[in-house]
């Protein structure tokens, strides 16, 4: 939200009340506030009848400041909330000296400084280094012409700082220039709407910032002030956390210990998933006419998908199988288990008038309500449908024994679509703010069904397909992009969106293989299955078309084959890739930037990213196979055919259907696994270790989890054309270590010394 018209007005109507005169900072133990006129004050007459600015610093992480800006503190917070961890970190709070007139407040390698006299200033040091700060210009007590009431602030760009993130955005990756909404919105991946708003972004400065208001936060990257970020929100306090890096990794896992880190996600959701579809039409033989065709042409499959229409039409979400299409549920369950497939279906929040769960919520007052008490309605999406109400503690346990029937049934995990069309005139159970809860919903509506699956399932074995989302939300995972078109325009918007997710604390995302709208060509299909089976998670799912393979042409059948074999095949990495979103909060996909922060080549690049810390991936956005690859520093190796390449430096390639960019980073010890048919096997047997560009004197552990809840260490050295390779641990009782360019010519115990040309 813009305020001012340009640099020396205000908007008409628009007043902002700003810092002019620090009267006096309190020092506390943990932290200090800040009390600054909204005048100059020369006189004692100065200090009557103007407002006061309040601008209180602590600290509830190590490297992470706390900033809260306050009018009236009189106000009473009906919630929601996020849930922020406070660490009660060891914080150095200290007052001017006679070097420096500012009083400072230190948490880990995070200082902040800031005025005791004069105009308010803040200043941020990372590791010693200024990274952003604020002045009296930019912090604001805002009054509109309606008289409505905001609070803003506005923290320093550097000269070429780039700023990414703030949820999964569709536009440009890097958000500089950019005005943002974070307001949930059902709107598709074509705009600047977003299912996923997060009112964080991550910065290759230094440095990230989180604001803590869960509703509507506005934000303007550079597009007000080009030299600011500025965020604003409604009311008289605006609360926000500087969060230190110095490298972009170093803010995400500080951010995700604030707001929660993803759940571990069970193996065999890597593997691919195969859906019905939206409106078309089916029933169990055709459901079986697609795994069988699956089976027949040797693509392995991990997950089959029910789309909407496993229900009755008009009756959504009541939870009931149509007995018109699926007269035997329970026995189509066991059919598609006795397949080795895991099943999941689809719900959402809503409920319909015609479902009979409508009464039955209603009876009980588990439906969010009008002011007047009567059942908020509308006719979007499904006839007279209702929300139900997660703040109701008795309705989320209704709700969730719906699903629980459904677990006990034989269903595995839920596709949790919609949250997004969360009204504003309404009440809820619990009191909460309803413009606060617009984008908080869909927050307690995917941790209702991600509890309930952690219960039946067991923690580790529950996973989510969701849409929407915000700050926390990572700790439910899978997330997935929306609906987008079938076109190469589209693949390559859905990537941004996934960057962007990644760059705000989300560890794992997937795509509609082949776009949801229309049907896409054979081109884009195939084109895509490359991206999306090189993505965290792969699901082929379209609106009103189906998405096997065959149904374009045979190449898109062995495309199918080469690339879900490859990424099998490469669980042994990708399980220890998922290990360290759960444990550290990085993600599956990251943008380049996020590992190589110091490249300035890499710090625009939106069309490729890094799988795991070491697995480049560029997707062709186009028929004839061209491409541009951005190469860091170093020798890069081709995974599919061994080529070479060099950088720092762009790369233009041209690639058939069943190629793409997919590099090695140099100094890679990559594990291979054994088995190309499923995800979920013993990733330790048999696994080959491909040792890539290591350099003399290198020295590393690769760790793999064994099924016994073990794990097995390999060590590996090189020095003098020499690896050598290690085992220790919970290792196979036969176990092998090659590489791509030599064989063991000795092993002796658990020992391989491998000589390299």
């Amino acid at each position: 939200m813009k305020f001012t018209d340009g640099y020396w007005q205000n908007l008409p109507g628009v007043d902002i009340l700003r810092p002019r005169a620090v009267d006096e900072v309190v020092f506390g133990e943990r932290g200090l506030t800040a009390y600054a006129g909204t005048r100059r004050l020369v006189t004692r007459g100065d200090t009557l009848n103007h407002p006061l600015v309040t601008i209180t610093l602590d600290s509830p992480a190590e490297g992470v400041l706390g900033v809260t800006i306050e009018g009236h503190r009189g106000g009473v917070d009906p919630g929601p909330a996020f849930a922020v961890a406070d660490a009660r970190p060891d914080v150095v709070v200290a007052g001017p000296t006679a070097e420096d007139p500012r009083a400072s407040l230190t948490t880990g390698n995070l200082t902040a400084r800031v005025s005791t006299a004069g105009e308010w200033a803040l200043e941020v040091e990372v590791d010693g280094r200024v990274v952003t700060g604020a002045t009296s210009r930019g912090v604001g007590l805002v009054t509109d012409a309606e008289g409505r009431h905001f609070v803003r602030e506005q923290l320093d760009l550097g000269v070429g700082d780039h700023v990414y993130g703030l949820g999964e955005r569709f536009t440009a990756f890097v958000k500089n220039g950019q005005s943002v909404d974070v307001w949930n919105a059902d709107g598709g991946t074509s705009s600047e709407q977003a299912y996923k708003n997060v009112p964080f972004y991550l910065t290759d400065a230094g440095y990230g910032v989180f604001v803590d208001h869960p509703g509507h936060v506005s934000f303007e990257i550079g597009s007000e002030v080009v030299s600011r970020t500025q965020f604003s929100v409604a009311g008289q306090r605006l609360r926000y956390y500087v969060i230190a890096g110095p490298d972009p990794k170093d803010v995400l896992r500080r951010y995700t210990a604030l707001t929660g880190r993803p759940a571990r996600v069970p193996d065999w959701s890597y593997g691919l998933w195969l859906s019905t579809s939206f409106t078309t039409e089916y029933d169990e033989s055709t459901v079986m006419s697609f795994i069988d065709g699956m089976a027949e042409r040797g693509l392995p499959l991990s997950v089959f998908h029910f789309d909407c229409f496993w229900m009755r039409r008009f009756h959504w979400s009541d939870f009931v199988w149509d007995p018109g299409t699926f007269p035997d549920p329970e026995g189509l369950l066991t059919r598609l288990h006795d397949r080795d497939l895991q099943v999941c279906v689809w719900i959402n929040p809503y409920i319909a008038q015609r479902s009979h769960l409508f009464d039955e919520g209603r009876a009980h007052g588990y439906l969010v309500t009008r002011a007047d008490g009567s059942v908020w309605q509308w006719d979007k999406w499904q006839a007279g449908m209702a929300l139900v109400d997660f703040t109701n503690p008795d309705a989320v346990a209704w709700y969730q024994g719906k699903l629980r029937a459904l677990l006990a049934m034989g269903v595995d995990c839920f596709k949790t679509d919609f949250g997004e069309r969360i009204p504003t005139d309404v009440v809820w159970h619990d009191g909460s703010d309803p413009e606060r809860m617009h984008n908080y919903y869909t927050h307690l509506y995917n941790r209702a069904v991600f509890d309930v699956l952690t219960e039946v399932r067991g923690e580790g074995e529950a996973v989510l397909f969701a849409r929407s989302a915000t700050a926390g939300g990572q700790q439910f995972p899978v997330h997935w992009g929306g609906d987008c078109e079938s076109t190469f325009v589209s693949m390559a918007e859905s990537l941004r969106g996934g960057l962007s997710l990644a760059s705000s604390g989300f560890g794992f995302w997937s795509h509609d293989i082949g776009g949801f709208e229309g049907t896409p060509d054979a081109a884009v299909f195939k084109r895509w299955l490359a991206f999306g089976l090189l993505s965290s998670h792969s699901r082929l799912h379209g609106s009103d078309s189906y998405r096997v393979p065959w149904a374009f042409d045979e190449e898109s059948v062995k495309v199918t084959q080469r690339f879900t074999e490859l990424k099998l095949s490469l669980m042994p990495y990708l399980s220890a890739v998922g290990r360290q979103a759960h444990a550290e909060g990085l993600p599956a996909m990251r943008p380049m930037v996020l590992e190589f922060p110091d490249e300035p080549g890499a710090a625009t690049v939106d069309t490729q990213y890094l799988l795991g810390p070491s697995v480049l991936v560029a997707p062709v956005f186009s028929a004839a196979g061209d491409v541009d690859v951005y190469v860091p520093e170093g020798a890069w190796t081709s995974l599919l055919d061994g080529s070479v390449v060099e950088g720092p430096r762009w790369h233009r390639q041209r690639h058939g259907f069943d190629s793409l960019p997919v590099l090695v980073r140099p100094g890679t010890v990559l594990p291979v696994g054994a088995r190309t048919d499923r995800p979920d096997y013993d990733h330790a047997e048999g696994v080959t270790l491909r040792l890539f560009g290591l350099a003399d004197g290198h020295a590393s552990e690769t760790r793999i989890a064994r099924p016994s809840g073990g794990e097995a260490v390999f060590r590996v050295t090189y020095a003098g054309g020499v690896a050598r390779v290690e085992a220790s641990g919970d290792v196979p009782a036969a176990w092998s270590a090659a590489v791509a360019l030599g064989r063991p010519t000795a092993a002796r115990g658990p020992v391989l010394e491998l000589p390299l040309p």
